[in-house]
């Protein structure tokens, strides 16, 4: 009888051991969850940002500009612009 209560005993403080162990583990991993999901909303953030920043790089208007002001380019006169239908280029 002694030895069963002792063996219960032991059972019962390793499985309370293992609960503290497993309830700790838990906690750890939530906490690098939070952590970890704080970093992709603020990558999230960062990310519309650059993509607002890349449209607004590549606006056309904001291209043209910067080709007349720094590359001093300007537009083709009219009569040496010729234009091609894609279309009609297979067909007979």
């Amino acid at each position: 009888m002694v030895r069963t209560n002792v063996l219960l005993i032991v059972l019962v403080l390793a499985s309370a051991l293992s609960l503290v162990s497993a309830q700790h583990q838990s906690r750890k991993l939530f906490i690098e969850l939070e952590r970890l999901q704080t970093r992709e909303r603020a990558l999230e953030t960062e990310w519309g940002q650059l993509q607002l920043e890349q449209s607004t790089w590549a606006a056309h208007a904001r291209v043209e500009k910067v080709a007349r002001e720094r590359l001093h380019l300007v537009s083709p006169d009219p009569h040496r612009v010729l234009v091609l239908d894609a279309d009609a280029g297979g067909e007979k």
